[in-house]
């Protein structure tokens, strides 16, 4: 008798506070997620978890791009680009400010933030 009182489980009064609507999760009712590994730390990290980066370069840097232009036989040739997704987990992508903290009302607005526009100046573009 005594033994079911030590271990017998409170009536719950209240919940604990939900801070978020997916509970930072995108599974839904899809059981475990393979784990993918961060970018930064190493760590895995769900994949449904993870904040994902889609990442678009040039292979070579800037200041190589006219030498090899200047160099190539064709004019007209473009070099290709390297297309890379990158996952980072929550701790370092707020370390390395990828994505930020926001306030109670403003985590409600499921909206992709602005994307930012450059010419073919690689200025930023105005929004009118």
């Amino acid at each position: 008798a005594i033994t079911s009182l030590l271990f017998s489980t409170p009536a719950r009064t209240s919940r604990m506070p939900k801070k978020r609507r997916n509970r930072g999760r995108a599974k839904k009712n899809s059981g475990r997620k393979r784990r993918v590994a961060c970018e930064l730390s190493g760590k895995l990290v769900p994949k449904d978890k993870a904040i994902k980066r889609y990442v678009v370069r040039n292979i070579v840097n800037m200041a190589a791009i006219s030498d090899l232009k200047e160099a190539s036989v064709n004019p007209d040739y473009n070099l290709p680009k390297l297309y890379y997704k990158m996952y980072y987990c929550v701790g370092a992508a707020c370390h390395r400010k990828i994505v930020r903290a926001r306030a109670v009302k403003d985590r409600k607005n499921r909206q992709p933030p602005p994307r930012r526009r450059y010419n073919n100046d690689g200025k930023k573009q105005q929004n009118k």
